[in-house]
């Protein structure tokens, strides 16, 4: 979705002018480490320096990376309302799934709340974590209410479990007029093992949910495992939708020589070294392939204790499979995106090159008007949420002629309608650095926010893994 300015400029300016009561030492400190425009303690009073930095507050991108710090920072306590108004104003900025009324309303209904209650402490901190529930502003001056939203689902919920069902506290809670972004997060916090322990009362949970979603194309599938337990995300299903990736073959030198080992299970074998052919085989969860992830597999996949050394032969591992020419745009795309970030990238999304999305064991020539195109993307990112970017480095050959054309739109259209989010970076536009490196920051920069990813600080001086 686009972001609100009004929406996400009221939240923000709301919890910056809550930093009030912080001293000018501490108003200073903070402004450093959220990269506040507060201006210097000599420049007037706190509510003078408050005031100018929300008229200096940035637009648009750099303010929803400004809410996402706020939101993320130890130093700064938002709480009730005040957190929930930009919570919702961040989530509500990427990319969200709807979920109607009428559908929410069903689902409620065929929820049995006794499976919700497996452990009331976990259950109360997943509400409390999403709905307002200390709204009784007495409470304030007498430290304990019996009229809070709090204080009656105790009464009504874990003392009598009777009085309410399902439905009931989810009214009381707000869920049917909550944003699609505060729903569905809600949805599958109640289903996450941090707040419901038992993978038999998950399941039943899931198939409970799956059933209500059924007219909606949207369900909960299994993305991971967290201490043991299975991990659920809401996922939408039909086409263009994002399913768990299976097989991930990548950086290839040469085309992979696959055999199945069991037809039946799907399980394949692929006969070439790492030198040549590089296959992930994990679990992949609800964060997507990062760096850092990629780096944990390539250490244990190849024995390699020392961490730096493992940064080096892995990005150079990868940067080995682009082409090799003297110019090479994949090359440049690739040391540029490690450039901008360096150490950073670490809890980035990577940037997996050269990654398989047909294979037929017969070429082109031989499989006619039937054979599949675009076999290999240049790059592949996998983003949280299920969510995927491929990244297309065009020379001329891709335009070269009216064939050329029209593989590569019909290649476009098939990414597409399976989900994947479609990129085309020109050759021409990366083989100027100086141009291309502010281009790249400002589209990873868009990208990264479009999917509410938190881009770290930058250092004082990072290199690439490879220096």
């Amino acid at each position: 979705m686009a972001v609100d300015p009004t929406k996400l400029g009221e939240a923000v300016s709301t919890v910056v002018w809550g930093l009030h009561s912080c001293t000018h030492r501490e108003l200073t400190e903070l402004g450093l480490e959220l990269r506040l425009p507060i201006p210097a303690a000599d420049t007037g009073s706190k509510s003078q320096r408050l005031e100018a930095c929300l008229k200096a507050l940035p637009d648009d991108g750099g303010l929803l990376q400004t809410a996402q710090r706020l939101l993320d920072s130890p130093q700064v306590s938002v709480r009730g309302k005040e957190r929930f108004a930009l919570e919702d104003a961040v989530w509500d900025a990427g990319t969200v799934i709807e979920i109607p009324g009428r559908v929410r309303r069903e689902l409620a209904a065929a929820i049995n709340l006794d499976e919700l209650l497996y452990r009331q402490d976990r259950f109360e901190r997943a509400l409390e974590r999403f709905w307002h529930l200390d709204d009784d502003p007495m409470a304030l001056w007498t430290g304990s209410s019996t009229t809070s939203l709090r204080a009656r689902i105790h009464q009504h919920v874990f003392r009598n479990r009777e009085d309410w069902s399902a439905e009931e506290l989810f009214e009381q809670l707000g869920v049917f007029e909550a944003g699609s972004a505060r729903f569905t997060r809600f949805l599958e916090a109640l289903v996450d093992p941090a707040t419901l322990p038992d993978a038999g009362a998950q399941g039943r949970l899931v198939e409970t949910v799956n059933t209500a979603l059924a007219p909606t194309a949207i369900r909960l599938e299994q993305t991971g495992e967290r201490d043991g337990y299975p991990h659920f995300q809401l996922l939408r299903t039909g086409p263009g939708a994002a399913r768990r990736p299976k097989t991930l073959i990548f950086a290839t030198t040469a085309k992979p020589d696959i055999r199945f080992l069991s037809v039946v299970d799907n399980d394949l074998e692929v006969l070439q070294g790492t030198d040549q052919v590089l296959v992930y085989d994990r679990l992949i969860g609800p964060d997507g392939i990062r760096w850092c992830d990629l780096q944990q597999w390539w250490q244990e996949k190849t024995g390699t204790d020392d961490i730096e050394q493992a940064k080096k032969d892995l990005y150079n591992r990868l940067l080995a499979s682009m082409p090799s020419e003297d110019v090479s745009p994949q090359r440049d795309l690739y040391r540029l995106y490690h450039r901008i970030y360096g150490a950073r990238a670490s809890t980035l999304p990577a940037l997996l090159p050269e990654v398989w999305l047909h294979w037929d064991h017969k070429t082109v020539q031989q499989r006619g008007v039937e054979a599949l195109l675009n076999h290999r993307m240049d790059f592949l990112m996998l983003l949280p949420g299920g969510h995927r970017a491929v990244l297309e480095v065009d020379g001329r050959h891709h335009y070269a002629t009216a064939k050329a054309y029209e593989d590569t739109v019909r290649g476009d259209r098939d990414l597409k309608l399976r989900g994947y989010e479609v990129y085309r970076f020109s050759s021409t536009e990366l083989s100027n650095r100086h141009h291309a490196g502010p281009l790249l920051e400002q589209f990873f920069t868009t990208l990264f926010t479009h999917h509410n990813l938190t881009i770290p600080p930058a250092e004082p001086h990072h290199t690439t893994p490879n220096t």
